[in-house]
């Protein structure tokens, strides 16, 4: 057997720690709960002083927030830590060893201490919402305060799964139209650079009259020649303006409402939120988070400051007393199919299963628009290089025409 250090609490909420013989830190906490006392922390008595052990031993360089990989494999592994009765802080600090953002690691062995100071787990999450989506920590709220923090930790690593396929397609699907534009731009800056430069040459023996189409492109290539500096700057300038103006509150709800009505992405991005939003109410409801909290949650979880505003509308007339679906009707965002199903949910008392169906038949909707984006786009492309070869055509070659016309006729 084996002699492991605890930390728990008593019946009376009271911090106790001492020593105890056991096979397994399972099977210590076993022990323990048969004497009425809530398991916090059980480690090796040896390495009970290692206080450099939590953080994994070793400095870890940090590498930005981690991604939606590292919180599906961390919200998986806590909850078969949690189903096979290991204790959180144990879990927790076997976890800090294996992660594999840094980031990560380093926010867990802060919660970690937090938990040995008798702050509860959502509460810690609370502490690091940068790290942790809003999400999150309302799931674990009601996780532990029902009992069921191992059933939180599984819901959430399903909704990120979700959340990461839905985001990886649509990467998927956007690939090739950027690849296209980005080769059209390209090309543009070779042409302006160097061939047509070289033709400005041919052209200037000519001792004649160009064409208008002629003369706009040497124009913009002669000035693309002699600036190229300022017009990188220039665009550089343009980019970092737009950015900082979208950052603004009235910047990213001017663009968040712009980009449900672009043409081929818009209707994407609309059924992908109302699939997300209607996924992320139907597994809080499922969670037993209360209405109210889940609509302030959602508008925090949501990626879309317009559709956000319009949650928080929503939420503000259930306080009044107003129905869901009776609100829901008068926002401009939600369909009537939506509308329908949340009013039959309501009358039916089973609205979180109505609200999956409804997320399952945008998720297919999604997933149709994604595999069809490439042929959607093709035309406009088509007509964004027709153009550009139309504009080539006749700015080279209508000068060497003229050219041949007037020597047939002498």
């Amino acid at each position: 057997m084996t002699q492991y250090s605890y930390k728990g609490r008593d019946p009376h909420g009271e911090l106790v720690s001492g020593l105890l013989d056991s096979n397994s830190p399972a099977g210590c906490a076993r022990i323990l709960m048969g004497r009425g006392i809530t398991p916090i922390s059980i480690e090796q008595a040896k390495s009970v002083v290692k206080s450099g052990s939590v953080l994994g031993g070793r400095i870890r360089r940090s590498h930005g927030k981690p991604d939606l990989d590292d919180l599906i494999f961390f919200c998986r592994q806590m909850h078969t830590l949690v189903h096979s009765g290991v204790p959180l802080i144990q879990g927790m600090a076997g976890l800090v060893e294996t992660t594999r953002s840094s980031v990560l690691a380093k926010t867990l062995g802060l919660i970690i201490r937090e938990l040995e100071a008798g702050y509860g787990l959502s509460q810690t999450f609370g502490h690091h919402g940068e790290i942790f989506p809003p999400m999150i920590i309302g799931i674990l709220q009601v996780g532990e305060s029902s009992g069921r923090i191992g059933e939180a930790f599984l819901r959430l690593s399903g909704y990120l799964e979700r959340e990461s396929d839905t985001r990886n397609r649509v990467k998927t699907a956007i690939r090739y139209p950027v690849m296209v534009l980005v080769a059209i731009t390209l090309a543009l800056g070779v042409i302006n650079l160097f061939v047509i430069p070289a033709f400005a040459k041919v052209f200037a023996g000519f001792n004649t009259e160009l064409p208008w189409a002629t003369q706009i492109l040497l124009a913009t290539s002669n000035f693309a020649v002699h600036h190229w500096p300022w017009v990188l700057l220039g665009l550089a300038f343009s980019v970092w303006l737009w950015q900082r103006f979208i950052r603004t509150q009235a910047g990213r709800l001017w663009w968040d409402r712009r980009k449900l009505s672009l043409p081929v992405i818009g209707p994407i991005i609309i059924n992908s939120t109302l699939g997300r939003f209607a996924r992320s109410f139907a597994m809080m409801m499922k969670s037993g988070v209360p209405i109210i909290q889940s609509l302030t949650i959602l508008a925090e979880a949501l990626d879309n400051a317009y559709v956000a505003g319009l949650i928080i509308d929503l939420r503000r007339s259930i306080e009044r007393g107003d129905s869901i679906s009776h609100t829901a009707a008068e926002l401009e965002i939600f369909p009537p199919l939506m509308l329908q199903m949340i009013a039959v949910g309501e009358e039916s008392g089973r609205l979180d299963e109505m609200l999956d169906a409804v997320a399952d038949y945008y998720d297919r909707e999604v997933d149709f628009d994604l595999k069809n984006l490439s042929t959607a786009i093709e035309p406009i492309l088509l007509l964004v290089v027709g153009g550009m070869v139309l504009i080539l055509a006749l700015g080279v070659f209508l000068p060497i025409w003229d050219l041949g016309r007037a020597a047939m006729r002498r």
